[in-house]
């Protein structure tokens, strides 16, 4: 009765007690976000939950190195089980389905810390695996681990030489034509590819059970069935790799260990380790070990200490975070409480906007061997990784200064002009724009053999696209700029039939089209263009029965999924902001919506989630932002609520910026 009490307050022109009920609302959600701020500092990081192989991989490191503390392990070892599926597998996102790769980490990590194979939940974790494939069935990410322990060949993985950073930058294949996250994970991994680290482990500890056709089967690769294909192509070079290693034929293996060592040590600096995000860390860590480097040796100690910053130890579980995302989320709190109408020259906003512009990149990174001749100014997402900024947070971080006034506006205004000009000269030649590189678009390597982690590339994407649109337009950007029309152009040609966008790095096509939408609104796209009203009506059809929307990752593999899903906060919110960048205020859908924010709050003024709505890579990695429940639905409310005390005749006039 409630929540039909509210949906009829809401309605265009009877707003009285709906807009008493929403200022009430905004207020306790500022409240509760500015009681998460940093108090020294200003900036604001909330939990980044994922999946178990955090945990798996980090019972995999210690002990390999013989080192870690015990308890934490076996916590982390609890923390694996906590999240075992009926049918005995692990999955890679809340109530998903078992995955392969997740399920024999977990298993082999429970082994190390001495589980049994005759326990329950072993037993069921087994007959999981083989009922999947297998072992063999597994990524070369989590092949590889398992070669360091004996568990698996190095023979049969595929080949990753280290002489690949010894490919000059105009080769056809180099590190930079493949996603910098790659780079971070692969270069290291090389190294331990060429060095083959071993250390023996008891028998019981052994994983032989779970080979199909036994340890000494079938491990070869498959061919494509077509005989002329990259993938056979590419298979072919990586039996003469495995060729030239067995007979020992690596005329520049030491010179390329040397550069891959070196490369590797320089975005070890300015860093919250190999490029802040957990995989590269861990592989670096193995990497420093592997040529020679001590456990005393301070470039191993500082990575290790990164390593376990990323952890949460609680009472009963450790868990591991993929990296931190406080310059992200710093962006979003901060430009959704200048949404809300938090004044400019409040001390609490000042604080974390002065520490965002001291985040500011300074030096060249990976990002200037294809931009050559346009000085740093972009930010990264987490404390510090001076070697990656991306083009998302650079451009969040814009939207949010603009809300913000600090004590030197002069100092304020250039860094954000620098900002501005990387940006832009970020954009590749399609229009849009990618997340670290520009034109890092190269299908083709996807088929390379160790390319099965499905993130090798960084091509352009619709969603940081349109967040970028709107940095524009806030900028003074309009359609009469070219690099504008382009953009426009490429969101146009990447819209879906049934009218909505990919998510590239949320989920999934609410996330997009979202953006898609508020990137074309701000910079004056007319709301009755076709490709607007659709994704309008998109969102309007995928409305759950609760008012709210919601969208698992399971669109990722199966896109009929899309926008089919659990009500969820954040998403609702996408959907509310997407509709009225498409300057829908009279519908019921957004009447629904914004009731359904009002009926979910909790009384600290917060949002909780219940799923992931945050994406990695997609199909592979997932992840759970902790704070995206509680800045979006603000930003969603403080949009409607600007919009209903907009007179009607000037909504009219200004289109879809009233």
């Amino acid at each position: 009765m409630e929540e039909k009490h509210i949906q009829s307050e809401i309605t265009f022109g009877k707003i009285e007690g709906a807009r008493a009920r929403i200022a009430s609302a905004m207020d306790a959600a500022k409240r509760y976000l500015f009681s998460k701020q940093d108090k020294e500092e200003g900036f604001w990081c909330g939990e980044l939950e994922a999946d178990t192989t955090l945990e798996s991989d980090y019972i995999v490191l210690h002990t390999l190195l013989g080192t870690g503390d015990p308890v934490k392990m076996q916590k982390a070892a609890r923390e694996i089980l906590n999240h075992q599926n009926e049918d005995g597998g692990w999955s890679i996102y809340t109530d998903g389905p078992s995955n392969v790769s997740a399920t024999v980490k977990a298993y082999f990590s429970l082994k190390l810390m001495g589980h049994t194979p005759d326990e329950p939940e072993m037993t069921k974790a087994r007959e999981c695996i083989l009922a999947h494939g297998g072992i063999t069935a597994i990524n070369t990410f989590s092949k590889m681990y398992l070669c360091f322990f004996g568990q698996y060949d190095y023979v049969t993985v595929p080949a990753i030489p280290p002489e690949i950073v010894l490919f000059p930058n105009w080769f056809w294949f180099n590190l930079y034509e493949i996603s910098s996250w790659s780079r971070a994970i692969l270069v290291p991994l090389a190294i331990c590819y060429a060095k083959k680290p071993f250390k023996k482990i008891p028998d019981e500890m052994n994983i032989d059970e779970l080979f199909l056709e036994g340890r000494h089967g079938n491990l070869n690769l498959k061919w494509d069935k077509n005989l002329i294909s990259w993938r056979n192509f590419f298979l072919v070079l990586n039996k003469l790799v495995h060729f030239f290693e067995r007979v020992h034929v690596r005329p520049l293996r030491t010179l390329a260990l040397k550069r891959a060592e070196k490369w590797m040590l320089e975005r070890l600096e300015m860093s919250d380790g190999m490029g802040a995000i957990y995989p590269g860390i861990l592989n670096s860590i193995i990497a420093l070990r592997a040529l020679g480097h001590s456990t005393d040796d301070p470039q191993v100690i500082r990575a290790i200490d990164e390593f376990e910053k990323l952890g949460i130890e609680e009472k009963d579980t450790f868990r591991m975070q993929p990296c931190k995302s406080p310059v992200w989320d710093t962006a979003y709190a901060l430009y959704a409480l200048g949404e809300a109408g938090v004044a400019a020259d409040d001390p609490r906003m000042i604080a974390p906007a002065e520490w965002m512009l001291k985040k500011q990149v300074t030096h060249k990174g990976d990002w200037a061997v294809k931009v050559p001749n346009v000085q740093p100014g972009g930010w990264y997402f987490e404390f510090n990784n001076e070697f990656y900024p991306d083009v998302d947070d650079s451009a969040q971080v814009m939207l949010a200064l603009g809300h913000v006034r600090t004590s030197n506006e002069r100092y304020q205004d250039d860094t954000v002009k620098r900002a501005l000009d990387w940006v832009l000269a970020m954009q590749c030649k399609n229009g849009g724009w990618a997340s670290f590189d520009k034109d890092n678009n190269k299908m083709v390597f996807q088929h390379i053999p160790f390319a099965d982690h499905n993130a090798m590339l960084d091509p352009a994407t619709v969603d940081i696209t349109g967040r970028v649109l709107e940095c524009l337009a806030n900028q003074g950007f309009s359609l009469k700029d070219k690099c504008v029309q382009r953009a426009v152009k490429f969101i146009e040609s990447e819209q879906e039939p049934d009218g909505s966008w990919f998510g590239r790095w949320g989920v999934n096509y609410i996330y997009g089209t979202m953006l898609c939408l508020r990137g074309l609104a701000a910079v004056g796209v007319d709301h009755h263009e076709p490709m607007v009203q659709q994704a309008a009506e998109w969102l309007r059809m995928m409305q759950n029965p609760d008012g709210g929307w919601g969208e698992t990752v399971g669109s990722y593999e199966n896109p009929i999924l899309r926008g089919q899903g659990p009500s969820t906060a954040s998403q609702t919110a996408w959907a509310v902001m997407g509709l009225l960048a498409a300057n829908d205020l009279r519908s019921d859908s957004v009447t629904r919506g914004i009731a359904y924010l009002l009926e979910t709050q909790l009384a600290d003024g917060s949002w909780k989630d219940g799923w992931y709505t945050g994406t990695g890579f997609p199909r592979v990695f997932y992840l759970k932002y902790h704070m995206y429940a509680e800045y979006f639905p603000l930003i969603a409310l403080a949009t409607y609520e600007r919009r209903l005390s907009t007179p009607l005749d000037e909504r009219v006039k200004l289109g879809p910026q009233a």
